[in-house]
């Protein structure tokens, strides 16, 4: 049986081809492995501070020259992570392009980023069906998205184009603010569809590519500081679990909060024990609407072992095109092969994009889609996970 065009890319499972290179020192937590980056702190701090003042010192073209060209993922996001934070020519305007009945739940328009009403008119035009954002301009996401829903509705209907459907979210953890079951549940009274647990500021992401330096008083550095140590990640970052590797009750209070008023929950960047407590508690309580993102992300490095463990509990993978772009460098055929193996039922295909570096959240969906397509999936599964499973996160019946 073949799948999409698999008999013309010779889609066989690749059996040599590895995703990340394990770290030489492995942090056992709760009898599991989470990997701690391969490169030494003070090297990528040099490295980070050469790249981001390039363009005055002259000394990050000369490092950025000599650098291997293709690295395993978990060293390549060290730096590319330095350069992406530090780059912003301005917001991104999106031009047009088709992406048809097309979910994106994972965009991105915050400050500095693309623009959300330019982005809600170009997937309108695209024939996409909605976009869910997990950041956006303001303090107020349930506010800043029905402008956006308001705009592009007036427009939509002056161009005589069917609208998108805009969805909010809040991310728990912005700005190290602290994880608050009573704010979640005030921004779920306000209208939004989806919950993220801690990313930017959680330890795994701190102690894997680094963090903003004004969130590090012991470090005062502008811009973009290297990785921590485990330790000191702790010390400021946020984590799931308590001291008996058990789920903080205001994070379990989230789980639940989720589960009874039919909300998404995304894991955010969890290490694989966190994973594993969420996963439970999910189960437990019976939310149907929970989604790991990124799995092969430098983050959560979720095996497609781990995957088919998680599967049977109604979790859904979200794959993105940040995963693909050069700057993480994830294999799209690993990609599609792990889609093949554990079942196109238990993913998402979404954008992750924003950033003046990546392509416009329509081009990214253009983009991973495509991918797919190329790679091996067929139509019908191409909708599914486009469609119909990003359908089932933000709560949208289709017809």
């Amino acid at each position: 049986m073949t799948h999409g065009n698999s008999a013309f890319y010779n889609n066989q499972r690749l059996k040599t081809k590895r995703i990340f290179r394990k770290s030489a020192v492995p942090r056992c937590i709760g009898g599991r492995f989470a990997c701690r980056p391969a490169l030494m702190i003070d090297r990528f701090d040099k490295l980070a501070a050469a790249v981001a003042t390039s363009s005055s010192s002259g000394k990050g073209d000369v490092i950025m020259a000599n650098h291997t060209v293709s690295t395993p993922t978990h060293e390549r996001c060290v730096t590319s992570y330095a350069a992406r934070t530090q780059y912003k020519p301005g917001v991104v305007h999106p031009p047009h392009i088709k992406v048809k009945d097309a979910i994106d739940i994972h965009c991105h328009t915050h400050e500095g980023q693309q623009d959300p009403f330019a982005l809600a008119r170009r997937a309108s035009l695209a024939e996409m069906k909605g976009l869910l954002f997990k950041s956006i301009p303001g303090d107020d996401p349930v506010a800043a998205t029905q402008a956006v829903q308001d705009d592009v509705s007036r427009w939509a209907e002056k161009e005589r184009v069917a609208p998108i459907t805009c969805w909010s979210s809040y991310v728990c953890g912005r700005q190290m603010a602290p994880i608050s079951a009573k704010t979640v549940s005030d921004m779920v009274d306000r209208g939004i569809t989806a919950v993220w647990l801690p990313v930017f500021t959680h330890v795994i992401t701190m102690s894997t590519v680094g963090t903003y330096g004004r969130f590090m008083q012991s470090r005062n550095a502008p811009g973009w500081t290297g990785p921590l140590t485990w330790d000191e990640a702790m010390q400021v970052g946020h984590y799931d679990l308590d001291e008996n590797g058990k789920l903080k009750p205001e994070v379990r209070d989230i789980v639940h909060l989720c589960a009874d008023r039919d909300v998404a929950l995304f894991f955010g960047h969890a290490t694989h024990n966190e994973i594993y407590r969420l996963a439970e508690e999910v189960d437990k309580v019976g939310l149907k609407r929970a989604v790991i993102d990124h799995p092969y992300s430098p983050f959560l490095n979720v095996s497609p072992e781990m995957m088919k463990e998680l599967a049977p509990l109604g979790i859904l993978f979200n794959f993105t095109w940040d995963e693909l772009s050069p700057l993480l460098g994830v294999d799209p055929q690993i990609m599609y092969n792990t889609i093949r193996e554990v079942g196109p039922e238990h993913f998402t295909l979404s954008s992750d994009a924003g950033e003046p570096l990546f392509p416009d959240s329509v081009e990214a969906m253009r983009l991973v889609r495509g991918y797919m397509e190329a790679f091996g999936l067929s139509q019908e599964e191409l909708y599914t996970v486009c469609t119909r499973n990003p359908a089932k996160v933000v709560g949208l019946e289709l017809n």
